[in-house]
């Protein structure tokens, strides 16, 4: 880290062991992502709070190259496991981590892109069965089962019908996955 981790408390004493806690947590983030130019903890003692006495709320606030930041600021109101200071410390620094994480992704170029559904017409249906085909956009016929079928379900599916689906690789060719209708028939 280029700079000196600071660590506020608010409304409980800054006790050395509360302080190695913190450190040792900030240290393991620095040690796995390496990537935090600046670190600031503020610990919000319990009975500071005018709704949610008696909960310790940890705070995070994580500066990264280019600009980029990691904030930890809510901590789960109504939630008597936050009365425990060791807790609420661990909830907060796994938070960070998982944002972390994705920060370190993005900065990496690693992430994921979802494809965009596509739509056609149930070509076929084999209720009995629990299966059906969908006539694709370029006129293949792909495979779906029953229970890709979101929304009102398979029952309700009749040939005709508008769906929207995402195409996927199956076992024996390409298949259909979160079928669901659009609503109206095809012409």
């Amino acid at each position: 880290m280029q700079t000196q981790p600071k660590i506020d408390f608010q409304g409980v004493e800054p006790s050395s062991d509360r302080q190695e806690k913190i450190l040792r947590l900030i240290e393991k983030l620095e040690d796995r992502y390496g990537r935090a130019t600046a670190c600031r903890v503020v610990v919000k003692g319990p009975g500071a709070h005018h709704r949610t006495g008696g909960l310790y709320e940890i705070n995070l606030h994580l500066v990264l190259p280019d600009k980029r930041e990691v904030a930890i600021e809510r901590t789960p109101h109504l939630d008597e496991r936050f009365q425990d200071f060791d807790f609420a410390l661990n909830d907060a620094f796994k938070r960070a981590r998982r944002r972390l994480q994705d920060q370190v992704r993005r900065m990496r170029g690693k992430v994921k892109h979802h494809e965009a559904a596509l739509t056609g017409v149930v070509k076929k249906m084999s209720p009995r069965e629990g299966y059906g085909f969908i006539e694709t956009s370029d006129g293949r016929e792909v495979y779906f089962h029953r229970n890709s079928v979101e929304g009102s379900g398979f029952d309700a599916l009749k040939p005709g019908a508008r769906v929207r689906y995402r195409e996927e690789q199956g076992r024996e060719g390409p298949q259909a996955s979160r079928v669901s209708p659009l609503g109206g028939d095809a012409a």
